[in-house]
Parts: C-alpha cells; sequence; structure tokens
C-alpha cells in the first residue's frame, strides 16, 4: 500500500518563507504524479499545484503562482512545496496527494492521500 506523509508545517509571521514535504512510499516514485492542497477552516479543499511525473509540468493556483514553486526529487521519494512571502489567507491545511497517472486539480483524481500539515501565518 502506498502512503503519502507530508511534513515541514508550523507557525511563521507574514512574509516568511517555508517548505513543506511529501514523502510518497511507493516502489516506483517516479510513476507517480504529485499534487498539493489545502482547506482552510470554514473553507473547502483547494488545489494548490502540482508536478507530473517527471517534474518536467507544473501548475498552480493563481493564487499561488509566483509565490509558490513545487519539485521533486525522486531519488529520495519526495516532493516538495517552497513557499514564499506568505500571507495569512495561505494559513490552512496542507495535503499531498499521488497520482497513478497525470495529475489534475481534483483531490479525487488522485490516488494516495496524506493526512496534512498545518501551516499558520500570522499578520
Amino acid at each position: 500500500q502506498v502512503q503519502v506523509a507530508e511534513s515541514g508545517g508550523g507557525l511563521v509571521q507574514a512574509g516568511a518563507s517555508l517548505r513543506l514535504s511529501c514523502v510518497v512510499s511507493a516502489r516506483v516514485f517516479s510513476a507517480y504524479a504529485v499534487g498539493w492542497f489545502r482547506q482552510a477552516p470554514g473553507k473547502e479543499r483547494e488545489f494548490v499545484a502540482a508536478i507530473s511525473w517527471r517534474g518536467v509540468s507544473t501548475d498552480y493556483a493563481d493564487s499561488v503562482k509566483g509565490r509558490f514553486t513545487i519539485t521533486r526529487e525522486n531519488a529520495k521519494n519526495t516532493v516538495y512545496l517552497h513557499m514564499n512571502n506568505l500571507t495569512p489567507e495561505d494559513t490552512a491545511v496542507y495535503y499531498c496527494a499521488a497520482a497513478r497517472t497525470v495529475y489534475g486539480r481534483r483531490f479525487s483524481d488522485y490516488d494516495f492521500r496524506g493526512q496534512g500539515t498545518q501551516v499558520t501565518v500570522s499578520s
């Protein structure tokens, strides 16, 4: 069974940077596309960013474009979400998910999902 585990969340001030990590315990990690999603209190879960299995293609939500960068290191079974210039609106639980095929913008597009990591940005 493939497991997905996020880490790296925390409490930071507005304008700070944070890097989230997502480890996917798949035998052939390089075959999986990976996406990041987030859910703020009282709001629906939303797409943040995604990366293809080779890392050639990426996709970002408009709200994070230019501030967040998604990368992957297949040798470590890890995908990173580099978050810069954080604002209080970025406060949410961030979820990582892995897909056997192509990535998408819906949480249901992914086959395996993590439990989430909390990111809190204070003003």
